[in-house]
């Protein structure tokens, strides 16, 4: 990505919080404006008056004149915003919200300016000046909320450091801003400093503070040859980072672009709301206009009757009900953020609480992905630690997954292993070096039967059903045993399918491996179903057997293979340490890696619809009672609602909203005592 691509991408994002920042900033200087000019226009009313006793101590000549000049002020000053909007809805042939407002506002305006200059009749300027400081202060306090939900964009961005130390061809360093790097080009980050960019350690090692980009609290160490990631703050020593991604293409600037999305993306819920309000709009004009002209009918003077038709409207605004989804989603995006669950489709995500089934991919997904020592069989008159120290000793020198589980074992096991020279790879088969005199190799069953070696071990032969991978010690050609080593099954993994099964999901495992393996782990995990043997052509076809079982099912994995399947599934999970492509094609990404974190998924959905479930009942339930009551049919009882009361009931629903959206924080709580990790506060959060 160019500079001036990255200069623009960065300037759209802080312009957009830049530009909402100053709409809340507007909202509150025209309320304390309005505010303090609608004193005088409460104290100028005759009705104020009369309440008060004071008509003949505050009346004097050109009260009402000084009066209608405040009320414009208020009018075309604090009112503008909704004058404004009501512009811009009809031009997009969508009337809503501002239309109502600025209706109800401006006929209160024009008529009461035509009492004041000699027409007779009521004026409403003390009921216009409170409304429009109700609505002003409402949409201030609405405003507030969103941009505190939407926080975790600006704290995410605010990660990245500005400015980094770019290493000459000479050795020397030189101060650059983070925009300048480009992908090969070397920097050097000093200990208690942020990384800037997404690279490849290729001097020194670290500890690094990842917590505020993936939630996890404990900090990891980095050497060479090792990704890093920016905005990870490096711990006590210093290290030499090749810049891999710039801008846009790196790890946190795709997180910030998910968290983004996932906050402006509509659900079904919002749909639904939508239309809700739009029919709303439709009611409070024809109710208004009835109401209206109903009065007129039934003979109440015109100033009762248009008193009545303002408070329909005023009430009536779907001001609640557009604001009962937006405001969850995005509390809920955030609080998802901080949790290392990135949502990138919002209507995937919501049927995460009607999932029946959950299927996993294997292989770095429910298990490591690494070779770990199960068992270890002797086949003549050596030790286990013999056996174990023998073959560490020859696998010491390669890379391979099982020499690296063979290693890794003795160690822990504080087994002393032996040096090796002359070590020899055997392709396919194994590797041999010469140990404390005598050749030692460790090789496949395939290698012994290359060499017609001929052994009968029923213990080794049980543990090859079970799945395991069967390797062999020879000495000097001799069989001395044999080790069973099988892939890791993550510690976490356990725990996380036990939560979905007690929340009634059924749990099921697919993998390309042999079916004695998958049936080994389908066994230890102690899995619904599995499906062995699958090709990654195939996977996607799994999933739709599962779906036309009538389950709805989620799909986790992290490899390019498990794209098709992800997709194909009602909610696709993506581990996020997997591929580009997995996460891509992903409606959720897990940054963590961590399997327990679907279940977080499902809880935090279900949350999630239940709040918005709330407001939306609240939104219409309060409109479907305050309409009548607007209109006067308890006039004949004698309660009549006003205006201005009308604004306070409408504005008090508003934030009534507001505040159960931001209740939705209590679900962050059950998540943290459903979850045993250790966790420090984060800025995404």
């Amino acid at each position: 990505m160019d500079h001036e691509h990255q200069h623009a991408e960065q300037g759209e994002q802080h312009g957009h919080q830049g530009h909402h920042a100053k709409m809340v900033a507007d909202f509150r200087r025209r309320f304390w404006v309005s505010l303090i000019l609608s004193i005088p226009v409460l104290v100028l009313a005759p009705m104020i008056q009369g309440l008060l006793g004071l008509r003949q101590t505050l009346a004097f000549p050109g009260a009402g004149y000084l009066q209608w000049a405040l009320a414009s002020v208020i009018f075309f000053y604090g009112g503008w915003p909704f004058l404004a909007g009501m512009v811009r809805e009809i031009r997009q042939r969508n009337p809503g919200m501002m239309t109502l407002i600025a209706l109800a506002v401006a006929v209160a305006y024009v008529y009461s300016s035509f009492v004041a200059f000699g027409i007779q009749g009521k004026v409403f300027f003390w009921e216009l000046a409170t409304l429009i400081d109700v609505m002003l202060v409402g949409h201030w306090i609405e405003m507030r909320s969103v941009m505190g939900a939407s926080g975790a964009l600006e704290e995410l961005v605010k990660l990245m450091p500005a400015q980094a130390h770019r290493l000459a061809e000479d050795g020397s360093t030189e101060e650059v801003l983070v925009s300048e790097l480009t992908g090969d080009d070397r920097v050097r980050v000093k200990p208690g400093e942020k990384i800037p960019t997404d690279g490849v350690i290729v001097e020194g090692r670290s500890t690094l503070n990842e917590s505020m980009l993936t939630g996890e609290s404990k900090p990891v160490e980095r050497g060479e040859g090792e990704q890093v990631i920016g905005g990870a703050i490096n711990g006590d020593s210093a290290l030499t980072v090749e810049v891999t991604r710039t801008g846009d293409e790196t790890y946190l600037a795709r997180v910030v672009e998910m968290v983004r999305r996932a906050q402006e993306s509509r659900s079904r819920t919002q749909d639904l709301a939508t239309r809700a309000a739009r029919w709303l709009t439709a009611i409070a004009l024809g109710v208004g206009g009835g109401t209206l002209a109903l009065w007129l009918v039934l003979g109440r003077p015109f100033e009762y009757a248009l008193e009545r038709m303002v408070t329909v409207m005023v009430i009536t605004c779907p001001h609640a009900l557009g604001l009962a989804v937006p405001l969850v989603v995005a509390v809920s995006t955030a609080l998802a953020a901080g949790r290392g669950l990135l949502i990138r489709d919002r209507a995937a995500f919501e049927r995460a609480r009607l999932l029946d089934a959950v299927v996993f991919d294997k292989t770095g997904t429910l298990t490591r992905g690494s070779f770990e020592v199960r068992e270890v069989v002797a086949l003549g008159e050596a030790s286990e630690e013999e056996i174990l120290g023998l073959a560490a000793g020859v696998e010491a020198s390669s890379e391979h997954s099982i020499a690296r589980g063979i290693v890794e074992h003795a160690r822990r096991r504080e087994i002393a292993v032996p040096q090796a020279g002359d070590f020899t790879a055997i392709p396919g088969k194994g590797a041999r070096a010469e140990v404390d005199g005598r050749v030692i190799e460790v090789v496949s069953p395939g290698y012994l039967a290359e060499q017609e070696i001929e052994l009968e071990s029923d213990q080794a032969a049980r543990l090859a059903e079970e799945g395991k991978t069967v390797v062999y010690v020879l000495a000097d050609g001799a069989p001395l045993g044999a080790v069973a080593l099988g892939d890791v099954v993550r510690p976490e993994s356990r725990e996380a399918i036990a939560r979905l099964k007690e929340a009634g999901v059924q749990v099921m495992m697919l993998t390309g491996d042999a079916e004695a393996v998958a049936r080994s782990v389908a066994a230890e995990l102690e899995l619904d179903d599995y499906f062995a043997e699958v090709l990654p052509e195939d996977k996607a076809d799994r999933i739709r057997q599962v779906r036309e079982r009538g389950l709805r099912v989620a799909m986790v994995g992290d490899g390019v293979n498990d794209a098709p399947a992800l997709a194909e599934a009602d909610l696709g999970v993506a581990i996020g340490a997997g591929t580009d492509v997995a996460v891509e094609t992903a409606d959720v990404v897990l940054v963590r890696s961590d399997p327990r974190d679907v279940s977080a998924i499902i809880t935090l959905a279900a949350k999630t619809h239940a709040k918005m479930v709330q407001n939306l009942w609240w939104a219409t339930a309060y409109n479907a009672i305050a309409i009548p009551l607007a209109a006067g049919v308890l006039a004949p009882v004698g309660f009549l609602l006003p205006p201005a009361a009308g604004a306070v009931v409408m504005s008090v629903s508003t934030v009534v909203v507001a505040v159960n959206a931001r209740l939705l924080g209590r679900a962050e709580r059950e998540l943290e005592r459903d979850d045993p990790r250790p966790r420090e506060a984060t800025a995404t959060t």
